[in-house]
């Protein structure tokens, strides 16, 4: 492999928006969101409008990814238009611009290493750290990691962790705004009926922020990654060993942006989107990622992992971490039995 400053050199290649790309991708996008929209709310029967909610919750992944990237400053910077509709979609969709830019951030400086604040990411605990930890701090650390923590992300992830929360320790304003406006919003549908609550705004957001906290989680929480201390960490490292290849159907890839490309995300967030695969496919360090997928054995694989072991050098389950602790005491034991017989 090439050393880390080539492979970064490489990369710059592809960090460059193709401006009109950029517009068309967003456009079609509030397109497709708004066709979808507009079924969820006709009065076609429930065996039309169902599969729109669902396909309008996917479609709001697709909205994040743009948004994201636009937080990174990757993607349409300077356009007022843009600036408008990313801080509307940001408030509407539970994600505060000022929150999201702030811990996100902190998460691509810090994201594999063995110590630091869990900001912007889920926590990781080291084996030891979790032994020597209260109850209550395991209790804590397992349910912020829980897979029902992860699927519940509208109301988990969202609505308390990136609304709530921040507002009440910061006062951050846009977060108020981001309650107020989805009350709002689920107001305005309950007018209309119920069906138009669960179809526009319930279906649709637990999808989404379902989909988008277990992306999250899976992209640096997966068999195979790595994490090293902050002296020996960089951002090659980081991509490499400790971002998946979420593999994905076509469909999906459009569906959630490219996101599953997430390694190459790491190595250079100024890469848009819709170049993620075409980086990869350009730079042969990035093209034998740790690869996972969505089908129910991965998702497995990926959510019964719980603490870091720095023996092993991976993520391991609890029960595994134990069986460990046990084989690492073994060799005491055994001293301790033949000095004990010794002296006997």
């Amino acid at each position: 492999m090439r050393p880390a400053k080539e492979i970064l050199r490489s990369s710059r290649e592809f960090a460059h928006e193709q401006r009109g790309r950029s517009w068309w991708n967003l456009t079609t996008t509030l397109v497709v969101f708004a066709v979808f929209l507009a079924v969820v709310l006709s009065p076609l029967s429930w065996i039309a409008r169902i599969p729109a909610s669902v396909a309008l919750g996917l479609t709001l992944v697709r909205w994040f990814v743009i948004y994201h990237d636009y937080q990174h400053g990757t993607i349409l910077q300077g356009s007022w238009l843009a600036a408008g509709l990313m801080w509307i979609y940001g408030v509407a969709a539970l994600t505060p611009p000022s929150v999201w830019k702030r811990s996100h951030d902190h998460h691509h400086k810090n994201n594999a290493k063995t110590f630091g604040a869990n900001i912007g990411s889920f926590p990781v605990m080291l084996t030891d750290a979790y032994r020597s930890a209260s109850r209550r701090e395991r209790a804590l650390y397992l349910m912020a990691r829980h897979p029902l923590t992860i699927a519940l992300g509208y109301i988990t992830v969202f609505l308390i962790g990136m609304c709530a929360r921040p507002f009440i320790a910061h006062r951050n304003l846009d977060c108020a705004l981001a309650i107020a406006l989805h009350l709002a919003i689920a107001a305005g549908l309950l007018l209309l009926g119920v069906d138009a609550l669960l179809l526009a705004l319930v279906v649709p957001m637990t999808i989404g922020a379902g989909l988008g906290a277990y992306l999250f989680y899976a992209q640096h929480n997966y068999p195979g990654a790595e994490l090293r201390e902050r002296a020996s960490w960089d951002f090659v490292f980081a991509a490499l060993k400790s971002s998946s290849y979420i593999r994905m159907s076509p469909v999906m890839h459009w569906f959630t942006g490219n996101i599953g490309y997430h390694h190459v995300h790491h190595l250079n967030f100024r890469i848009p989107f819709y170049r993620l695969p075409e980086a990869m496919a350009g730079i042969e360090e990035l093209q034998s990622p740790v690869t996972t997928s969505l089908w129910p054995r991965d998702l497995i694989a990926c959510l019964r992992l719980d603490v870091w072991d720095a023996g092993s050098n991976r993520l391991v389950t609890l029960r595994e971490a134990r069986a460990s602790e046990r084989e690492s005491l073994r060799p005491m034991r055994e001293t301790g039995r033949t000095v004990h017989a010794a002296a006997e």
